[in-house]
């Protein structure tokens, strides 16, 4: 069925119907959102779907809410927002309509609904606060949706209908940006793990292009590599490799000497020519060309080893 209407409430408004209408206009775009409360609207029908409002779960009736008694819970006990809910019936549809490929919509679907989707769920639950954020609590995506809502005091009664529609273009971007950010890094571990398999037992992992790389060595149990190599619009980039996901802690930091240096001064410290910048933090450093580039990888493994 495709639905004419896209029926969510009125009233102010959240992250997680704001969400759950980028999915949903995704796919059926010619369906106009209404925003009501009125029983004719949220009653369902063979014309509409209806989240975020209406009472009931039913997810053949085409109705999402979760805000009644009842309220369906996730296998593990956890609560749904439309969102959860609407991600959970359409959003293998969603991504197979950004042209995801069939092979990565199941692993892209479930790793967004843990990293994204579960924690609006959470915060609008109120099962997770945004505090838990600690300074950046006011950033966190629901807060900054929701600071688009006009002010209690705005006169003009069109104003929340703006607001809404303006903060569904932001929500969009934000979803459709992290959904190709999730694409990407698919596409760069098959050409990761290819690289890894090309570099057999070097300590140095070259690359075609600067892309995501942690996840597909981690993958690959590749603990022998230690740094990377990579060609960056004019240069060549060399940079540390994280232990963890969670920190900065590298498997081997790039030479003390080379530290905060750049140019005439880090070619006579690292004796390379074309050397051209070390970060302070000693986690990346840059070279005019490739062969520099390596040759400096080269003293950074040999210094790693020497150390470690």
């Amino acid at each position: 069925m495709i639905p004419d209407f896209l029926i969510t409430h009125s009233g102010g408004f959240h992250a997680d119907e704001l969400l759950s209408s980028v999915v949903l206009t995704r796919l059926f775009p010619k369906a106009r959102i209404v925003r009501s409360r009125a029983p004719e609207w949220i009653t369902p029908g063979d014309n509409r779907i209806i989240y975020d409002v209406g009472g009931a779960y039913d997810a053949d009736a085409l109705i999402f809410d979760h805000h009644q008694r009842g309220a369906p819970l996730r296998g593990d006990g956890q609560p749904y927002s439309s969102f959860g809910l609407i991600w959970k019936h359409y959003g293998r549809d969603y991504l197979a309509a950004t042209g995801l490929p069939d092979a990565h919509i199941e692993t892209v679907h479930n790793a967004f609904d843990t990293s994204f989707v579960l924690p609006i769920d959470l915060m609008d639950n109120g099962a997770m606060s945004p505090a838990v954020a600690g300074p950046l609590a006011v950033l966190t995506l629901p807060v900054l949706l929701e600071t688009l809502k006009p002010v209690f005091d705005e006169p003009d009664p069109e104003a929340l209908e703006r607001a809404f529609h303006a903060a569904l273009a932001i929500a969009r971007q934000f979803l459709e940006a992290s959904i190709a950010e999730s694409a990407a890094k698919l596409r760069a571990e098959d050409i990761v793990l290819k690289a890894i398999t090309d570099a057999g037992d070097s300590r140095v992992l070259e690359l075609p292009q600067g892309m995501p790389f942690r996840s597909a060595v981690n993958k690959s149990g590749a603990d022998h590599l230690l740094f990377v190599v990579h060609p960056r619009d004019r240069d060549w980039c060399l940079t540390g490799i994280r232990r963890a996901d969670e920190g900065f802690e590298l498997r081997a930091d790039l030479p003390a000497a080379w530290a905060g240096l750049t140019n005439a001064d880090l070619e006579a410290a690292c004796g390379v020519e074309g050397a051209g910048f070390c970060h302070n933090g000693r986690f990346i450093a840059a070279a005019k060309s490739r062969e520099a580039i390596l040759a400096m990888a080269e003293l950074a493994v040999q210094e790693a080893i020497a150390t470690g």
